[in-house]
């Protein structure tokens, strides 16, 4: 994959909760420069820099973050609250509380989906806690629940593995052959180099190779547009 179609996917991020006006400014020139998918930043920075881009889709990491709420409510409102700030993309952490999920998780995800409505919902699932089958249970939770992306992880507890991308694609593969649905693949977490998005990809695309493009596929990455340009 080029540099351009790195680009189309890529979810250029700062999360940084004590981020500058001056950090915010540099981070909307270079998206407007470089036109990545989308801005990808905390919630209470979204009314700033709606106010400095330029056609670039605002992606907002709403309530907790690395270590997901465990309140629906407190969810859901983080996230009317991020919409109604301007963001067009939500990214949530489903903290898992176990091997399994169960109707803690189902409820947080209900909160989720209703509280995104129109907007897309990403939903990171941590897979450096969790184990192949913790993995394939909590996949399979998100995408039933409605959401449009699955995430590997926050970055903050471990990296995306190449397992965990295998995974997460043949998850989204089987469950769009079962419902007709088009879900998609976030891979974040240690993505730094081209090599790692070409690996990462390929692995992506051998389980489905319709994953692709910036409505099925987003890297979540700060530090690889500095090799890119």
């Amino acid at each position: 994959m080029d540099a351009r179609g790195t680009l189309d996917i890529l979810d250029l991020t700062l999360l940084d909760r004590d981020a500058s006006e001056s950090d915010l400014d540099e981070l909307c020139r270079l998206a407007n420069m470089y036109r990545p998918a989308s801005v990808c930043v905390f919630s209470e920075h979204v009314s700033y820099i709606s106010e400095r881009l330029e056609d670039v889709a605002i992606s907002a990491v709403a309530a907790g973050f690395p270590i997901g709420s465990n309140d629906p409510e407190q969810v859901a409102a983080a996230i009317r609250q991020a919409v109604d700030a301007g963001a067009d993309e939500i990214d949530c952490v489903l903290e898992p509380s176990g091997d399994a999920p169960g109707q803690a998780e189902q409820a947080m995800l209900i909160a989720m989906r209703e509280a995104s409505a129109e907007r897309v919902l990403k939903v990171i699932i941590e897979t450096p806690l969790l184990d192949e089958r913790a993995i394939r249970a909590y996949t399979r939770l998100v995408l039933a629940a409605g959401a449009d992306f699955v995430k590997t992880c926050t970055g903050k507890r471990g990296g995306c593995s190449d397992e965990a991308a295998r995974i997460l694609a043949f998850e989204v593969m089987r469950y769009g052959v079962t419902m007709g649905s088009r879900a998609g693949v976030k891979l974040s977490g240690g993505i730094g180099t081209l090599g790692d998005v070409e690996r990462l990809v390929g692995i992506v695309n051998s389980e489905d190779s319709s994953i692709q493009g910036p409505d099925r596929l987003r890297l979540g990455a700060s530090s690889l547009l500095h090799e890119l340009v």
